[in-house]
């Protein structure tokens, strides 16, 4: 005889794990044993998808009808796809409200973490062409693991800066992980690209312009042109001279984040754009802070390595040695403190 087997319903909204009997049978209320651990943990696996299926559910929802608000107005060029619209709409909103952009031309770099688009800019900014890196929604990224980045700096707000540990109720929310406590955490994670931005650029380093920051994007300075956005030097063979001048600037830019108190935390020629014989250093959302996270000194060197491979790939004599190159740059940085301190007056 086929033996009936109770079915296992996964409640999305409760801890609790429903069985659903055949007609006729009662409950068995003996406890589990060990035996029965193997189903037992089954069914807290198909509650955890459920959970998870509802909640990407009910983002996706909550942007397409965020966007459905803004597509009277807001007719981008560029035609993303339905989810893809919802997202990127909503999140573009309020650069388009403030007078900032007027359009969306295309899509130049997709990425897990975020995408970056090519906008047209209002001529108000002084720009014909802003980039706006727009941040996934946390239910449909997919991060690195950002602890090791995290450690040793505090959490900020869309003010930029840091939540007080004396705000027990953020505090609780941050520790128990819960929805308000990761959406502080995506926020600190974007505010940090933002501020590091504004203090680089304040200090003279080749990074892009911040014009603006909302919620889940960044609007800053285009490098590139109505074509093609610029590339990064993994993508371009450099000679000679150029070569070497870039190398020098390479290394000024990480000096002067030493100057400023942090680390890039993930430099190569990967984050590094070309464009016009010029560089452009990007992506700043994991910097890492000088003597406050303990692996800082490990990734600094880890950074400045990266560049040196490349460079040295160029030809250029001075990057095959990364250990004097990170000491050398530990000096250009001491004797750029004051730009450090001005740019921290100005910005923090």
């Amino acid at each position: 005889m086929a033996r009936i087997e109770p079915a296992v319903a996964a409640d999305p909204d409760s801890d609790e794990l429903r069985i659903d009997l055949p007609d006729g049978e009662e409950a068995d209320d003996t406890p589990f044993d060990d035996e029965d651990e193997p189903l037992f943990e089954r069914f807290k696996d198909s509650r955890s998808r459920a959970r998870d299926a509802k909640r990407r559910a009910e983002a996706t929802a909550e942007v397409v009808e965020a966007a459905e608000g803004l597509e009277g107005d807001f007719v981008t060029t560029y035609q993303p796809s339905r989810h893809e619209r919802g997202w990127l709409l909503s999140s573009l909103g309020a650069f388009y409200a403030q007078g900032l952009i007027d359009d969306v031309l295309a899509s130049v770099k997709g990425g897990k973490e975020a995408s970056v688009y090519r906008c047209r800019a209002k001529p108000e900014t002084g720009h014909t062409l802003l980039a706006a890196k727009v941040y996934r929604p946390r239910e449909f990224r997919n991060l690195r693991n950002d602890k090791v980045y995290r450690e040793g700096r505090p959490v900020l707000g869309m003010t930029g800066r840091p939540i007080k540990e004396s705000d027990k109720r953020a505090m609780r929310a941050l520790s128990a992980g819960t929805e308000i406590g990761k959406q502080m955490e995506h926020t600190s994670w974007l505010m940090y690209e933002f501020t590091t931005l504004e203090r680089l650029k304040a200090a003279g380093a080749p990074v892009p312009e911040p014009v603006a920051v909302s919620e889940n994007a960044i609007l800053m300075g285009y490098a590139g042109d109505g074509d093609r956005a610029a590339p990064t030097l993994h993508e371009v063979a450099l000679e000679g001279d150029e070569a070497a001048r870039l190398f020098e600037e390479s290394m000024r830019a990480v000096a002067v984040m030493l100057s400023l108190g942090f680390v890039h935390g993930d430099l190569s020629a990967y984050n590094i754009l070309y464009w016009a014989g010029e560089i452009t250093v990007i992506d700043f959302p994991q910097v890492v802070p000088v003597g406050e996270n303990p692996h800082w000194e490990g990734i600094l060197a880890r950074d400045v390595e990266r560049v040196c491979d490349y460079f040295a790939r160029q030809g250029v004599d001075a990057a095959r040695h990364p250990g004097r190159e990170l000491s050398r740059a530990q000096r250009m940085a001491r004797t750029l403190a004051p730009a450090r301190e001005a740019a921290a007056a100005g910005m923090l």
